[in-house]
């Protein structure tokens, strides 16, 4: 699957999952779901995939975890906040950067409307 391929998809299972409970609950309800989705469509992911830290030549186990990683190349990080924050970003920028990945979804689930909640953000991807 190519990269656009995955985030249309990921996107889609998204959009049912949120057509399907909508705004309000907490993210954690959001994860699971859409990882039931996710597999109802048949798309590879890791669920809570452990980010090592990279220090000074050392890999470091902070803690971090992704909330998914779609077919080891698109970074999905969940949220159900009021309003993304320039944060929110700057963590999904730091995950790419950290894994070298190309491409990462914010996807907030507290909107009226998905489309309003959902960030495609990309580094160094080659398209």
């Amino acid at each position: 699957m190519e990269i656009n391929q995955i985030t249309h998809a990921v996107i889609g299972t998204a959009m049912e999952v949120h057509k399907a409970l909508g705004p309000g609950l907490l993210e954690s309800a959001y994860e699971t779901c859409l990882a039931h989705e996710m597999n109802l469509h048949g798309i590879p992911y890791r669920r809570q995939h452990p980010l090592p830290v990279g220090y000074k030549g050392k890999r470091l186990d902070c803690g971090y975890r992704l909330d998914f990683l779609v077919n080891d190349k698109v970074v999905v990080e969940l949220k159900a906040v009021d309003r993304l924050q320039p944060i929110h970003e700057a963590q999904v920028l730091t995950y790419l950067r950290l894994g070298e990945w190309p491409l990462g979804l914010l996807i907030n689930f507290n909107v009226p409307a998905l489309k309003q909640g959902i960030r495609r953000i990309v580094l160094n991807l080659e398209e």
